[in-house]
């Protein structure tokens, strides 16, 4: 945890000496580091991802625009979105930079449902993202599925505003 806790930024230091011992993978618990370009969130979720790998967790991190391409190139394929899916579903800690980054399609919107919905109490993820709790609904179409993802996620997950 050497070098996270730095002036300029409130973070809660207990929170994150918490995250670092990788515990709330093993509870099924989420975070979602929010804040503008340059505040730190790729540095922490880079480090957090670190520390669980160095505890034997696995764990993968990708950013969402490639996720969605992923997803479309595995749509061209009968039965690849499934397997695509299933697999990201099992992933201990799923680490997903650029969260809301962009607008998205109906389609995708569904996939990040499901995939939402499968992780959920099971698995862990870091979502980062600039955008507040509060414009998540409004950011993405103000959908039923999008609404879930938000009650089950941003909801319940530890909330480290970045800046």
């Amino acid at each position: 945890m050497h070098g996270i806790y730095y002036d300029g930024h409130e973070l809660d230091k207990t929170l994150l000496k918490d995250l670092f011992q990788c515990q709330y993978i093993g509870h099924h618990q989420s975070t979602v580091l929010q804040g503008p370009a340059g505040s730190g969130k790729t540095y922490l979720d880079c480090a957090l991802t670190k520390q669980a790998c160095l505890g034997q967790i696995k764990a993968r991190y990708i950013c969402l625009p490639d996720l969605l391409m992923e997803y479309g190139d595995a749509s061209i394929m009968q039965g690849k979105q499934k397997r695509l899916l299933a697999g990201y579903s099992k992933i201990p800690l799923l680490v997903i930079e650029e969260w809301l980054a962009s607008d998205m399609p109906d389609s995708e919107l569904y996939f990040l449902f499901e995939l939402f919905e499968r992780r959920a109490d099971t698995t862990s993820t870091i979502s980062c993202t600039q955008y507040r709790q509060e414009d998540w609904v409004t950011r993405l179409n103000e959908s039923v599925q999008v609404e879930a993802i938000v009650v089950r996620y941003a909801h319940t997950s530890f909330w480290i505003e970045m800046g």
